[in-house]
């Protein structure tokens, strides 16, 4: 297992971390993958036994059960909290009944901290990330809050979840005209085949030094190449119940595609190219991978081993590259001016 720097944070985190939406049973949830203890104990042991240090987590996940059973499995097996980098979030809906049970209002964000150390057994959340944008509260407010649960100790570092390049930007020059802790990291869909993030949030989290955390690194399974070009694939997949994340199926089975022969070049699975890709990319920090069995698990992990030939990553920026837009257009040409300085006879 390789280790990549979060951010600034100066934390080093394997380069894949275990995703634990498939941790638990409640309501919608279950469809991800609806383990119960003995299972998540057996995924976390050899995750962690394979070198993976990062676990992300949500409050939302089976409603609050993912980071319960979570939380037991690092106590049932041990496993030095030291050696760990616990990330969860907060945002979405906990309950219907609840008026203020959802959001980032102060009132929300401290409630859902408290009970997210609870469940989770810490006395601390190396990064408690944002799961979304609120447009309700203030960012200022909401990062006030933040603020004040890292100076409490409770919180070590902050991050975010699924905004737009200025929302995520106005962040940051809220904290740094007040000297709050910044956002450190942001968490994303990006995969080959589906590259938007390209476009605008890219270039802020290399400008700004953020981390990226990568999430459906498979796009919802459709990376795996068990789907047929209709886009239908076996049965009791995720995607055959939830069709998510939105994606360009016809442009994805092309990529797919184009991955087979990598793979049968590797001896690898389509799944593995897919996040070796991701993997291959500077700006990534960590791809989250989320697995139902060992199985599943075992195949993810074996991505770290892949190294892509530049050939092979050329093809894959060939089929996969986003269709030109403005400004990106005239942004590129604009960069062109300042290439290489101007020679005279």
């Amino acid at each position: 297992m390789k280790y990549r720097l979060l951010g600034r944070t100066g934390l080093y985190v394997s380069e894949l971390c275990l995703g634990t939406m498939t941790f638990g049973d409640q309501g919608f949830w279950k469809v991800m993958g609806g383990l119960g203890q003995s299972a998540v104990d057996t995924l976390v042991k050899q995750a962690f036994d394979a070198g993976v240090n990062f676990i992300d987590t949500a409050n939302v996940y089976s409603l609050g059960v993912s980071e319960s059973l979570t939380g037991s499995a690092i106590k049932n097996l041990g496993l030095p909290r030291d050696e760990l980098v616990i990330a969860t979030k907060a945002f979405g809906p906990m309950s219907e009944t609840q008026v203020n049970g959802r959001g980032q209002s102060r009132y929300h964000l401290m409630n859902e901290l408290d009970a997210s150390l609870k469940r989770l057994q810490l006395d601390h959340i190396d990064l408690y990330q944002l799961h979304g944008y609120d447009p309700v509260t203030p960012l200022e407010e909401v990062l006030s809050t933040l603020n004040d649960m890292v100076r409490s100790g409770k919180v070590r570092h902050i991050g975010l979840c699924n905004m737009a390049a200025w929302q995520i930007m106005k962040g940051l020059a809220i904290s740094d005209k007040k000297n709050w802790s910044r956002f450190e990291s942001v968490q994303a869909y990006y995969t080959v085949a589906g590259r938007d993030l390209e476009r605008e949030v890219l270039p802020l989290i290399e400008d700004q030094q953020l981390g990226l955390m990568v999430w459906s690194p498979l796009a919802g399974g459709l990376l795996t190449g068990k789907f047929s070009a209709d886009g239908k694939g076996p049965e009791g997949t995720r995607r055959a119940s939830f069709d998510f994340p939105v994606v360009d199926k016809a442009r994805a089975l092309k990529v797919v595609d184009a991955m087979r022969p990598i793979a049968d070049a590797h001896q690898a699975t389509v799944a593995q190219v897919a996040l070796a890709w991701l993997l291959s990319r500077p700006q990534v920090s960590t791809v989250i991978m989320g697995a139902k069995t060992p199985e599943q698990l075992a195949e993810n992990l074996g991505a770290s081993k892949l190294v892509l030939t530049p050939e092979q990553l050329q093809v894959l920026e060939e089929v996969s590259k986003l269709p030109p837009e403005y400004p990106g257009w005239m942004l590129a040409m604009q960069g062109q001016y300042r290439a290489k300085p101007p020679s005279r006879a």
